[in-house]
């Protein structure tokens, strides 16, 4: 009865967009929400999702459609994973392990940021076997061998390198919203707060968060404006001899974040790296980087290596728009955390079952039967 409750109250992800809104503070919510310059980039995501077509088909029968994808050896429940997304815990109290706990139940990877309010020791244990770590990459070389270590150790089984953020963006609207790193109430941010009691009781009971990985090598460093937190110190703009580096050094799948381009994805097979990740950041880095979607077939052609997309997804149908123009796989970030924010822990398990449900009953439409079928039914533009 509750699930039938929630659908028939937040039938979308609109809608937990909505109410996330009205239940976090603004600065959290701006922190989140936001992109960079004028936020073209994040719109143009949208843009470019909605003019893919797909042809519906008739007279298929009843069937009940295949929702499952393969990659990197296994078989998840479904084509949508959860995307590293810094300081979760900001957003919602604990929202790591919650995220966690809700990729394990849905059969889906869960990707843990270097700059999570969570250590990896802290959230590897709620992910039997799906956690993904990823790498904002440490200059320092002992650094980086012990976070890898740590990664390991606590379970997670795919390193993600991202490689679009070689300097810090400036994230202006993100920055009027007087966010520091660790975050500091002030009066302006406390009033913000006195109107999310549940955020505000939840963050009592946890402690405001921090980069807890981050503060194990940066020591507390504080004050910081929160695009240009404790994680640019320890960070470096990695090149092609990092990759090799890393190559060696994680045994594991490692897959390359913010790839625009057939020539990167081509040099990055030939590198050995195991799975190609389209992203512009969901345009929070660079305001005049192409729309995913527009750089998801031209990299599809380059490798025959899996990909994945992130970026704009907001339903079911657009991840079918993402496996029809080559996507293996779709990744979202903010879409769990306006899940979060909306029913808190149950939130993200509610978006699972809007994409399932979203998924099938795209499908029936076109008659598709598994996954990949949808590229049979791609409406060529131009």
């Amino acid at each position: 009865m509750r699930g039938m409750d929630l659908h028939s109250k937040y039938p979308a992800l609109a809608d937990l967009r909505t109410r996330a809104r009205a239940r976090i503070p603004r600065f959290v919510w701006e922190y989140l929400d936001s992109g960079t310059g004028v936020e073209a980039t994040k719109a143009r995501n949208r843009e470019m999702l909605d003019r893919v077509r797909l042809m519906p088909s008739i007279l298929h029968g009843e069937f009940t459609p295949d929702i499952t994808a393969p990659l990197l050896g296994q078989v998840h429940a479904l084509p949508v994973g959860i995307a590293p997304v810094g300081m979760s815990g900001l957003i919602w109290p604990d929202a790591e392990r919650h995220l966690a706990r809700a990729a394990t139940a849905a059969g889906i990877p869960y990707g843990l940021s270097t700059v999570a309010s969570q250590r990896p020791e802290d959230v590897g244990p709620h992910l039997n076997g799906q956690g993904w770590f990823q790498l904002y990459p440490p200059r320092d070389p002992d650094i980086r061998t012990d976070m890898l270590n740590r990664a390991r150790a606590a379970g997670f089984s795919v390193l993600v390198l991202t490689v679009d953020v070689p300097v810090g963006s400036r994230r202006e609207r993100q920055t009027r919203s007087g966010l520091t790193q660790p975050p500091k109430l002030t009066p302006r941010l406390l009033a913000q707060v006195a109107r999310c009691p549940a955020w505000a009781l939840g963050m009592a009971r946890m402690g405001m968060p921090r980069m807890r990985l981050i503060d194990d090598y940066a020591g507390g460093t504080k004050g910081l404006p929160s695009n240009k937190h404790a994680g640019y110190l320890l960070r470096t703009s990695p090149d092609w001899d990092y990759l090799r580096w890393l190559r060696d050094a994680w045994e594991g799948p490692i897959v390359v974040k913010g790839v625009l381009n057939g020539d990167d994805a081509r040099a990055l097979e030939g590198e050995g790296v195991d799975t190609i990740w389209v992203s512009n950041h969901a345009g929070r880095q660079f305001d005049a980087a192409p729309a995913t979607i527009e750089a998801l077939p031209e990299v599809r052609a380059a490798t025959r290596l899996p990909v994945i997309m992130d970026g704009g997804i907001e339903g079911g149908l657009d991840v079918l728009r993402a496996i029809a123009l080559g996507a293996d796989f779709v990744m979202m970030g903010r879409g769990w955390h306006f899940a979060l924010g909306a029913l808190g822990a149950e939130g993200p398990t509610h978006l699972a079952d809007i994409l399932a449900q979203d998924l099938k009953a795209n499908m029936g439409q076109l008659g598709t039967k598994t996954l990949f079928d949808v590229r049979d039914r791609l409406i060529p533009t131009g």
